[in-house]
């Protein structure tokens, strides 16, 4: 039966699911990179389709922005549809002047001051890893399109718009260890470390705190290919 968030029928969402935050981009990689795409959700305009990439079934669906959102779909593909694993595909501002716009990241840990976690069932902890084995294929499809791919730690945030009296991404940087943010990834990572399934995380780069240099919405929904073509990979 479909949830309340989620119209599709049970069958129709593959085992593995990328998933952008952008609706517009789940459109963008199911009409230019999979084979038969279906639309097989658009409640709340949070579009998704389902299509095969090289003969394998992949579902592409966004999830919106901010870790409820991205909480309320997980949970949902993990529990209703049998989902094993959720790649995230998003951008990030960049905290270190080592990340040029468009370098691509792969979460290799995730550091959050949310309290997602601990409402969600009493994780008190600040850091969340993704699955070995997933990223571990991620990272062999980055190698085999010859993509290059920067594993990092990355800060994983509830809050767009800080006042200047908060932390700012200088002293995130230096205390945490974190080299650029997002605002997904760990509810997604605790979501599948409950459920025992597999999550990982690939950003793009999108704008500097340090440089200050950013690319607008269109190219974010439609440019960063190279991560997307990575995720599919992976999901083969």
């Amino acid at each position: 039966m479909p949830t309340p968030h989620i119209q599709a029928p049970k069958g129709e969402i593959a085992k593995s699911v990328i998933m952008p935050g952008d609706p517009l981009r789940a459109k963008f990689i199911a009409e230019n990179f999979l084979e038969n795409p279906k639309l097989i959700n658009e409640v709340r305009n949070i579009l998704g389709y389902t299509g095969t990439y090289q003969g394998s079934p992949v579902t592409v669906m966004a999830s919106g922005m901010g870790m409820p959102s991205i909480g309320i779909y997980s949970y949902e593909l993990f529990t209703q549809y049998d989902v094993e694993s959720i790649i995230r595909v998003g951008s990030a501002g960049a905290y270190s002047g080592e990340l040029n716009v468009y370098d691509i990241v792969l979460a290799d840990s995730v550091w959050s001051e949310s309290s997602f976690a601990r409402t969600q069932n009493g994780f008190t902890g600040d850091v969340i890893l993704p699955d070995p084995e997933l990223n571990q294929r991620i990272k062999d499809a980055a190698e085999s399109l010859q993509i290059p791919l920067t594993p990092t730690k990355i800060h994983s945030s509830d809050v767009f718009y800080c006042e200047s009296s908060m932390p700012d991404y200088k002293e995130i940087h230096d205390k945490h260890g974190c080299t650029c943010v997002e605002m997904e990834s760990f509810a997604l990572f605790h979501n599948a470390s409950v459920l025992h399934k597999k999550a990982a995380c690939l950003l793009t780069i999108s704008d500097s705190f340090v440089t200050n240099e950013k690319i607008s919405s269109e190219e974010r929904q439609k440019s960063f290919t190279g991560m997307m073509r990575i995720a599919l990979e992976a999901c083969r």
